[in-house]
Formats: C-alpha cells, structure tokens, sequence
C-alpha cells in the first residue's frame, strides 16, 4: 500500500535516516523494488562515499546494488549504468557532496532525483527517485581539490550510517560492526 506524503527534502543527522528509508517503504513497498545507486569513484577520498556504500551492501546481502568498489558508477559509465536499472525498480540514488561548513556530516535526503557532478560543475542526468547527498567537506572554490583531500573516516563512517539504516529498515544478512 502506497501512502502518499509532502514532498521532502531536508537535512538529517546519520540517525534520522531510518525514517527516510521507513518513508520510501511506505510508500513504495518491498525491498525487491528497490535499486541502490551507489555515485561515485574510488580514485578520491570524498568521492568515494557511493562505492564504498554499495560495496557494504552488497556484503551485507543486498542485491540490487549498482556502483561498488569494484564496479563503480561514476560520471564516465553514469548513463551506461543508469541503463541496468530493471523496469518498474525505484532508484535510491546515494552520492557525496559538498556544503556548508555546519553541515559536514549531514545527509539531504529528498524524495527527488540526485544531480551528481553538480557541487564540481558537471552536468549529469538526474538520478533516482529518491536520494541521498552526504555532506563530506565543505564547498570552497577547488571542489576537485576538495574532494581529494576529504577524510576517509568521515567517508566511511557515513557510509556505514546508510547501511546500518537501510539494514534497520530492510533487515537482511549480518549486521555491520560498530
């Protein structure tokens, strides 16, 4: 049963996650209907956050993951592997970005598509039905430069935020480590 709610979008801390995933349950069902679109590249530090989320997902038994470690989905394969999408999935599109300084560590989270490339001046199709943007660094004028240097602990502890909250709301093989 679909429940239809306000549009959103807003920021959250890693703990208010759940909600966001309780809400695209709501509203669009089972897990089989989901699609996580995991943006990035593991060639840079803060842009890493989409890789290293769906390589976790994927141990942790979820299947329809698209963009890991091993098989990223980044700027230069994004409509490729946008294409992989089966009919009739939803698209979870989860990607880094840069923000206001009191907003490093944050998630936006919104019921709309995600426009990756956008914080570093690229121009990429939109992605997903819902979306996750995590706050790795804040925005300065050498986004790319940015990027390279944003801390990896930062990166993969809001990676591990995503997961544990999709594990929380779609339970389903082990849970991560603290």
């Amino acid at each position: 049963m679909k429940v239809a709610l306000e549009p959103i979008r807003q920021k959250v801390k890693g703990d208010g996650l759940p909600d966001f995933f309780r809400l695209i349950r709501d509203r669009e069902g089972s897990l089989d209907r989901i699609v996580f679109v995991c943006i990035g590249t593991d060639r840079s530090t803060g842009d890493a956050l989409g890789p290293l989320t769906g390589t976790l997902l994927r141990e942790a038994g979820y299947r329809h993951v698209i963009g890991t470690l091993d098989a990223p989905c980044d700027a230069s394969n994004l409509e490729v592997r946008l294409s992989e999408i089966p009919a009739g999935r939803i698209a979870v599109a989860i990607d880094a970005c840069l923000g206001l300084p009191t907003s490093v560590g944050l998630f936006q989270v919104a019921d709309q598509p995600l426009m990756p490339g956008k914080s570093v001046g690229r121009f990429l199709p939109p992605v997903g039905r819902y979306s996750i943007a995590a706050i790795v660094n804040k925005d300065g004028p050498k986004q790319y430069w940015i990027l390279q240097s944003t801390s990896l602990h930062l990166v993969l502890a809001m990676a591990r935020d995503i997961v544990a909250a999709v594990q929380t709301v779609f339970p389903k093989g082990p849970r991560l480590p603290e």
